[in-house]
């Protein structure tokens, strides 16, 4: 019965319809799973296992008597801890909301329990989805399943290691400058970053209410493509919501390629990049190209200035959005006071971590009287020249191929002294945040040392359908780039 967390979603979802096996039987598979691996691993904050098994008995009892059913009913899942979930803790991985209890649940956690998913608790991230590695979470290590002497990635560490390790069949993640395509490119799964505002944000906990989007992680195109469908709804709670995706999964995933025009960014593939990475996103074009797509190289020269500009952005909402973590409403507070002033700053000095109080402070300058023009109005404008920089390249192409990051998964503490070498890690991801586009990670290889590299396709906003379906052909020609040993 454990070999049953091994077949694909798809698989897994045909045996439950077919009465081959129970849901409680798939979610004690997973459990047994997490129980086993994740002492080592460390991909959950919290196990829901009570109230997953109590889950999958509702949807035992439903298809018992014949009740319509969702595609994706009964698949055992997971949440990062960013979103919120009534009855289950919402940390954030910080100490600022320890034992937090959100009294609400978010809109696509409501969408999950309506298609009856099987939750199967709360992952690990940095620290208010800050962070490139998953080492800013303030209560655990997560390490990566292909090399637990490495990173999973970040933020959404947990939400890739517990797909990888086969902790849970998908899981969500949130992507403010490349958080859902990374890790899933160290970890070696699937990552999608839809379009901003194509999936519902209202119940995900700010970080920079502009760049956040939340994402599926699956082990595969089609798996990730089945969550989107799901999640992909207008929500009246969300202002920046868009309307709903209506796409069909099986048209989708059989469009081919064939006379699709990819652009090559030159700038991708300069100085910084793992030579490894390089080649096998290199390989990838070829592979599009046997397939029938015309790929060619293109120039993006806004690009340089995108990862100042999202510092800058990031930080700057950042700065806003955590104004009320102050000791007075909810969340920590301290013990040690004597006036209000000192409450506020002994609780933030104590509940923030390092990485989360260096981008306050950084957004907080950026936007003080006598900087915000030089800073913040600045990189406002490289936004506006990204996005039409985008616009007019989505004139001519279909999609761009890019890396994710410019190296594969890296040890523990290896970017620990200087938090910009990890910043620089984001280059690739965050121009995509900034435009507000789809991009989509998917495994294309691996280096000497085995670990996943990941490739990048970024889409025209609201076009997720190509950008899966080619992401779909590619991963069916099986045509992995290795080094020749």
């Amino acid at each position: 019965m454990q070999s049953v967390i091994f077949e694909s979603m798809k698989e897994q979802a045909k045996m439950l319809q077919d009465k081959k096996i129970s849901c409680v039987e798939l979610t004690k598979a997973y459990l047994d799973n997490i129980k086993s691996q994740d002492e080592v691993i460390g991909a959950y904050l919290h196990v829901a296992e009570e109230s997953a098994i109590a889950s999958a008995n509702r949807v035992d009892e439903k298809r018992r008597k014949g009740e319509a059913l969702h595609p994706l009913s009964g698949l055992p899942m997971a949440i990062k801890d960013n979103i919120c979930t009534k009855g289950m803790p919402t940390t954030c991985a910080s100490k600022m909301l320890e034992g937090y209890q959100s009294p609400f649940d978010a809109t696509v956690v409501k969408l999950l329990k309506e298609a009856d998913a099987v939750v199967l608790g709360k992952v690990n991230m940095d620290e208010f989805a800050m962070g490139a590695s998953t080492e800013n979470s303030y209560y655990k290590k997560t390490r990566n399943p292909v090399d637990t002497d490495r990173v999973p990635g970040g933020s959404s560490g947990g939400s890739a290691a517990a797909v990888a390790a086969h902790m849970a069949t998908y899981t969500l993640g949130s992507d403010t400058g490349g958080s859902v395509r990374q890790p899933a490119s160290f970890c070696g799964v699937v990552g999608l970053k839809p379009t901003y505002g194509r999936i519902s944000r209202s119940g995900l906990i700010a970080f920079a209410s502009s760049l956040d989007q939340i994402g599926p992680l699956g082990r595969s195109v089609e798996d990730v493509a089945a969550v989107y469908k799901m999640l992909a709804k207008h929500d009246e709670m969300d202002s920046t919501s868009g309307p709903d995706e209506a796409l069909s999964i099986d048209a989708l995933l059989g469009k081919s390629v064939k006379g699709m025009r990819v652009a090559l960014p030159t700038a991708f593939f300069s100085e910084g990049i793992q030579i490894e990475v390089k080649e096998a996103v290199l390989h990838a074009a070829k592979v599009f190209e046997s397939m029938g797509a015309i790929v060619e190289e293109v120039s993006l020269k806004a690009i340089d200035a995108a990862l100042p500009a999202y510092y800058l952005i990031s930080s700057a909402e950042a700065s806003s959005n955590l104004a009320r973590f102050d000791g007075v409403k909810y969340g920590y507070r301290t013990d040690d006071f004597q006036s209000i002033e000192e409450l506020y700053k002994r609780t933030r000095g104590e509940g923030f971590g390092r990485e989360v109080k260096r981008r306050i402070l950084l957004g907080t300058y950026a936007l003080s009287s006598g900087y915000y023009d030089a800073y913040y109005q600045k990189a406002l404008k490289i936004r506006t020249m990204i996005l039409r920089e985008y616009t007019q390249l989505f004139e001519r192409y279909d999609f761009v191929l890019s890396p994710v990051a410019p190296s594969t998964a890296f040890k523990f503490g290896e970017h620990g002294k200087s938090p910009v070498e990890m910043y620089l890690g984001d280059i690739y991801t965050v121009p995509v945040n900034i435009a507000g586009l789809p991009g989509l990670s998917i495994n294309c290889g691996f280096d000497q040392n085995h670990m996943p590299i990941g490739l990048q396709l970024i889409g025209k906003a609201h076009d997720e359908a190509t950008l899966l379906s080619a992401g779909f052909a590619f991963e069916q020609t099986k045509k992995l780039w290795r080094v020749e040993r």
